[in-house]
């Protein structure tokens, strides 16, 4: 047995400079991990609880260290994952903190592929399904709880579906980006930046289609495969009382399927995440009905990465995806649980940074090892680049 020997928490600063939990663990082994939390600004309101980062601190240290220091096996990440559970006693974490125990869940992952001398998606890849690359969903366009000012729906998103390897699709990405500064920029239109990188200009919905229809035939042409693009529409932040309120009116549930479904086979879009309420799910099932066979209706507000409600969006047919945030949940092992109920079900899962990120790379080793078909990181930033140029590496060692 590789047991854990000590663990470190520290407060270090997330990409919005906010304080966040960082993690260090070591083993019997001499294997070594660190991991760092990230935290979200548009966030479900069934997501398990982040505290304040140096209280957080201070509860796991008191609660859980005793439980895993020299009693856990370090390679068994089912285990780690459980004394966090009883450390905390309760289901969301609002003891110790969400932030704490997946800062601790990763590291500890890390340190057990470590303890192996193997890559963390080679040691996740005993529980997960596969090693298949992802393909990079990156953010060009951002409103809503990202940025002020700019378009309602949250994200704009690029989708190299047709790209041959990781590295064309992140160049691809890189590139869509650069041509939406030129496009706005011809237009007079200034380029402001959200949370995670994209361009957030004082510009509606309609045109930011537009935009990015453009900028993706754009660079697909110019490259020569196909680059299609998404949304997170974020719709709980547009929800007030049973209606979606956009700065250009107000629709109802039916209006916004109808919306929703009229810009898939408008624009082709290859992915919609959050397109209705987070509390929906028949909704989300009538949309899935219309156009799931379309497009990947993907729930995150939905879902938050939790077993028992991702049961009961399979039981309704609301979605014929589902988004992948180890924070949303604690740990990997919940995580891991969502990924293998969709994957029984026939329901993706797609793995997802924060809009306050860290360098932190766990989410590309996920994602690889979940055969996850998206990954979304962002396209510029260190804390978006980092888990790009992780996944770069992952594809140099297949």
């Amino acid at each position: 047995m590789t047991r854990i020997t000590d663990i470190e928490l520290r407060r270090v600063l997330d990409s919005r400079g906010n304080t966040t939990v960082e993690a260090d663990v070591a083993t019997t082994s001499g294997g070594f991990g660190r991991a760092a939390a990230p935290s979200g600004a548009s966030t479900g309101e069934h997501e398990a609880i982040e505290l304040d980062a140096a209280d957080a601190i201070e509860r796991a240290e008191e609660a859980a260290l005793p439980l895993l220091e020299s009693e856990v096996d370090a390679e068994d990440q089912r285990a780690v994952d459980a004394a966090l559970h009883e450390a905390d006693g309760t289901e969301n974490f609002s003891e110790i903190g969400a932030n704490a125990a997946v800062a601790i869940s990763m590291a500890a992952a890390k340190a057990g592929a470590d303890s192996n001398g193997v890559p963390l998606y080679r040691h996740l890849g005993g529980t997960f399904r596969g090693q298949d690359m992802p393909t990079p969903l990156g953010n060009v366009i951002g409103g809503g709880e990202h940025a002020a000012e700019a378009t309602n729906i949250q994200e704009f998103l690029s989708a190299p579906v047709g790209a041959p390897s990781v590295e064309d699709a992140v160049l691809a990405n890189a590139a869509v980006h650069d041509r939406i500064k030129e496009l706005l920029q011809a237009e007079g239109v200034p380029t402001n930046k959200g949370d995670e990188g994209a361009w957030a200009p004082p510009i509606g919905d309609a045109k930011a289609f537009d935009i990015v229809d453009e900028a993706t035939t754009a660079v697909s042409e110019e490259l020569g495969f196909e680059i299609g693009f998404g949304l997170d529409m974020a719709a709980a932040e547009l929800y007030e009382d049973g209606d979606y309120v956009y700065d250009d009116g107000v629709k109802s549930t039916a209006e916004q399927i109808e919306y929703v479904a009229e810009m898939v086979r408008e624009y082709n879009l290859v992915y919609v995440e959050d397109p209705l309420d987070e509390n929906a799910f028949e909704a989300w099932a009538d949309l899935t009905d219309e156009v799931g066979s379309e497009t990947m209706i993907c729930g995150d507000d939905l879902y938050v990465t939790n077993v028992s409600r991702l049961q009961e969006g399979i039981d309704l047919g609301s979605s014929n995806s589902i988004l992948i945030k180890p924070n949303q949940i604690g740990t990997l092992t919940d995580a891991v649980d969502a990924i293998e109920l969709g994957a029984e079900h026939g329901i993706e899962s797609v793995v997802s940074h924060r809009s306050g990120e860290t360098e932190d790379t766990t989410i590309a080793h996920v994602a690889v090892g979940a055969a996850a078909p998206f990954i979304k990181t962002g396209t510029v930033g260190g804390e978006r680049t980092a888990k790009l140029n992780e996944l770069l590496r992952i594809e140099g060692q297949a």
